[in-house]
C-alpha cells in the first residue's frame, strides 16, 4: 500500500508538470494567433497589466501556467486513484502513466480542432459575442478563444478515455512469474 500511495503521489507530481508545460506551450500557440486575446483579455483577467504588457510571450507561457496546472492535478489525482484498482504497483505506474499520456494526446488534439472550428465556423457566426469593443481581429480572437474552451474539453474527454484504458487493464489476467 506504501508504494501505491508513493505512485499516486509521482502520478500527480508528473500530471502537474506535465500541465504546465502544456499551458506554457498552448498559451504560445494562441498568443501567435492572437495577441489581441491576451492583450485585450486574459492579461486583464489575470491581473498582470503592467508586467504582462512589458514581457507579453513570457507572461502568456505563466497565464498557462497557472490556467493548467490545478487541472494536472485533478487529473493526476483522479488517474491515480483509478490506478489503485490495479493488482501490482507496477501495473499501477503504467496503466497510470499511459492514461497521462493518452489524456494529453487527447487534450492536443482536440485543442487543434478547436483552432479548426474556431477560425473556419465560430469566427464566421454573426453572433453578438461579448468581445472586448476595440478589437481589431475578431476572427483570431474568437480562434485563440475556441482554442482554449475546446482544449479543456480536451481534458475532460481525455480523462474519461485515461480511466477506460485504466479499467480495461484491470481487466487483463496478470501473467504468472514463474
Amino acid at each position: 500500500m506504501a508504494k501505491k500511495i508513493g505512485i499516486l503521489i509521482l502520478v500527480i507530481f508528473l500530471s502537474i508538470i506535465l500541465a504546465s508545460i502544456y499551458g506554457f506551450l498552448h498559451n504560445q500557440i494562441s498568443y501567435s494567433i492572437s495577441t489581441e486575446y491576451f492583450t485585450k483579455f486574459k492579461f486583464l483577467q489575470f491581473g498582470g497589466v503592467k508586467f504582462s504588457m512589458d514581457f507579453p510571450r513570457y507572461s502568456a507561457g505563466l497565464i498557462g501556467i497557472a490556467s493548467t496546472w490545478w487541472f494536472g492535478l485533478l487529473i493526476g489525482l483522479i488517474i491515480g486513484i483509478v490506478g489503485f484498482l490495479q493488482p501490482t504497483t507496477k501495473i499501477m505506474w503504467k496503466s497510470s502513466c499511459g492514461a497521462i499520456i493518452r489524456t494529453l494526446g487527447i487534450a492536443i488534439g482536440i485543442g487543434i480542432v478547436g483552432i479548426l472550428v474556431g477560425k473556419f465556423i465560430i469566427s464566421n457566426l454573426n453572433a453578438n459575442w461579448n468581445l472586448p469593443a476595440d478589437l481589431t481581429d475578431r476572427q483570431s480572437f474568437l480562434t485563440a478563444g475556441t482554442m482554449h474552451n475546446f482544449s479543456y474539453l480536451g481534458g475532460v474527454i481525455g480523462l474519461i478515455y485515461g480511466i477506460i484504458y485504466q479499467l480495461k487493464i484491470r481487466k487483463k489476467p496478470v501473467p504468472n512469474n514463474v
